[in-house]
Parts: structure tokens; C-alpha cells; sequence
């Protein structure tokens, strides 16, 4: 099941029930520390004016230390993080809590979402790691991403293979 959300504009935007509930949880598990203002900023569409300090990243756990102390070693992070900062730092802490990045990966996807996200800002769009022989690159593409590869099962070309040359 949908609900239609009407925003500041008049557009009705329709989220999943699953969506909904998640957000219910929200609200009721921060109602008792944050104020109505501040948990209706959490949920507006608009956070480029969002920014928090790295005590206030630590305290509310929004990335791990490790990956706070990485992220301010490699880009000489000041004092408070723009929303543009906290956005690829949270990326990189959340590739790296799931192992699917190494530390030296995160450099280099942090230099990508640095360099190419300004273009997709506002868009809704993914990011892509792609790792062959070792080698990572990091691709951000509108969503929904439609990708082609050409792909060929070894074992059965074999077997064609055989046929033909007997």
C-alpha cells in the first residue's frame, strides 16, 4: 500500500507503506530529544543547509570514529561539516561498516562523490562500485541505473566448442 504525501507546493508524492512506518519510528524514537521544528527539518526535502560538527557526529553515532578520522585526514575536513561533507562521509562509513570497500577505496570514492555528485544534486541517483583485477572505480549514475554487460557462461561455450569442431 502508497500513502500520497502533498508538499510545501501542492505535488502529492506517493511513499510505500514500508517508507511510512519507517519514518513513524523515526519520529517516535527522537520525539523526546529533538523539537517539533527540528524533526520536521530531519524530513524536509531541503538539507544543503544542514551541517554538524564532529563532536555532534560522534555523539549522535552517525558514522563510526573510524571513519570520521579518515574522512577529516584525507580531505582536511574543518569545522562544522557542510550537509555535502556529511553526505560522502556517510557513504564512505556505510560501504565501509558492510566490507564491501577497503580504506584505500574510500579515498578514491571519496574523491568521485566530491568531484561528480554536484551534477546529480537533486536527482535521485546511485553510486556504483566496480572492482576488476583489483581495480575499483566508483560511478554515480541516475536512477534507476540501467547498465549492460556483455556476459558469456565459459562452461557452455565449451560445449559448443566441442560440438563444432567434431
Amino acid at each position: 500500500m502508497v500513502y500520497p504525501k502533498i508538499d510545501f507546493y501542492g505535488t502529492e508524492d506517493v511513499f510505500p507503506k514500508k517508507q511510512i512506518l519507517a519514518r513513524i519510528e523515526t519520529i517516535k524514537d527522537r520525539k523526546d530529544n529533538f523539537s517539533l521544528d527540528e524533526l520536521a527539518d530531519m524530513f524536509s526535502p531541503s538539507l544543503a543547509a544542514a551541517q554538524a560538527t564532529k563532536k555532534e557526529i560522534v555523539e549522535r553515532n552517525i558514522v563510526s570514529k573510524i571513519a570520521l578520522d579518515f574522512f577529516v585526514e584525507r580531505t582536511g575536513a574543518g569545522e562544522p561539516l557542510p550537509f555535502d561533507q556529511l553526505l560522502q562521509l556517510y557513504l564512505q562509513d556505510k560501504l565501509l561498516q558492510t566490507g564491501e570497500m577497503s580504506l584505500d577505496e574510500g579515498g578514491v570514492m571519496l574523491q568521485a562523490v566530491g568531484e561528480h555528485y554536484p551534477k546529480f544534486q537533486g536527482k535521485n541517483c546511485e553510486l556504483l562500485l566496480i572492482r576488476k583485477m583489483g581495480v575499483s572505480t566508483f560511478l554515480i549514475a541516475s536512477s534507476p541505473v540501467e547498465l549492460y554487460a556483455a556476459r558469456l557462461n565459459i562452461a557452455s561455450c565449451i560445449e559448443e566448442l566441442k560440438l563444432k569442431l567434431l
